[in-house]
């Protein structure tokens, strides 16, 4: 039996992916800040989920937390980060921006940090990341969510490239959603939103197949190829 841990799994993509994982003959760690959800998520499949309950803003315990997970799993394979935050901010609050970096940023490297160096020591394994279309452009009514999914974007690059030039058989997937209907989603215009369902059985298949960058829907890599051409002076207007 493989063994997978998701970090966020108590709502949305990340909780979707727990439920096809435990249906895909995994053994799936399931982390968050809410024990209730991971307690309930546990109760329905106790031999299917650990649980471990925490907050990736708190960098300097995330390495113990997943260790004691991978320790309890009795191994890991996979690690999907699917926890992230973001809000708008017309008003460019820094308060907001800091959740953001702090979650997106911090937490984030930390988890794939730990992540790629335990798949190192191992000599195999599989770095998944939910970053987003939102990394391709500026935002001028969330400029720190954007530019933190294009951190990780590059940042998921680089270790990409790392493993490739040490001949690590270490894979890493970046998965880049559009719009998904969940708490995420905040404003008013959406198209081409889809379901958590959908878009976490497209994932999936992403990860059993090994892929490297991945849009989800498979239509948003129509948008992410015209933004590549887009002018500024095009994009400001949008």
């Amino acid at each position: 039996m493989k063994k997978a841990i998701i970090v966020g799994a108590t709502s949305g993509i990340g909780k979707c992916l727990a439920e096809l994982l435990a249906k895909d003959d995994f053994r799936v760690g399931i982390t968050g800040r809410r024990s209730t959800v991971l307690d309930q998520m546990k109760n329905e499949k106790p031999e299917c989920y650990v649980t471990k309950t925490f907050d990736i803003t708190q960098t300097a315990f995330i390495a113990e937390h997943l260790e004691d997970l991978t320790r309890e799993l009795g191994g890991l394979d996979l690690l999907i980060i699917s926890s992230g935050t973001g809000d708008l901010n017309d008003g460019i609050d820094f308060e907001i921006e800091k959740r953001t970096i702090d979650t997106n940023v911090s937490g984030f490297t930390a988890i794939a940090d730990w992540a790629f160096n335990y798949f190192s020591s191992q000599n195999h394994g599989h770095l998944v990341a939910i970053s987003s279309i939102a990394g391709l452009f500026g935002n001028h009514q969330a400029p720190g969510y954007a530019a933190s999914k294009a951190y990780q974007i590059n940042y998921l690059q680089g270790l990409r490239i790392k493993a490739f030039k040490s001949s690590l058989p270490v894979n890493i997937t970046d998965i880049r959603p559009g719009f998904v209907d969940t708490s995420m989603a905040k404003g008013e215009k959406f198209f081409w939103m889809t379901s958590p369902e959908k878009a976490s059985f497209q994932i999936l298949k992403a990860i059993l197949n090994k892929r490297k960058v991945v849009y989800i829907t498979k239509r948003w890599v129509i948008i992410a190829f015209l933004f590549k051409f887009l002018p500024t002076s095009l994009l400001e207007k949008l």
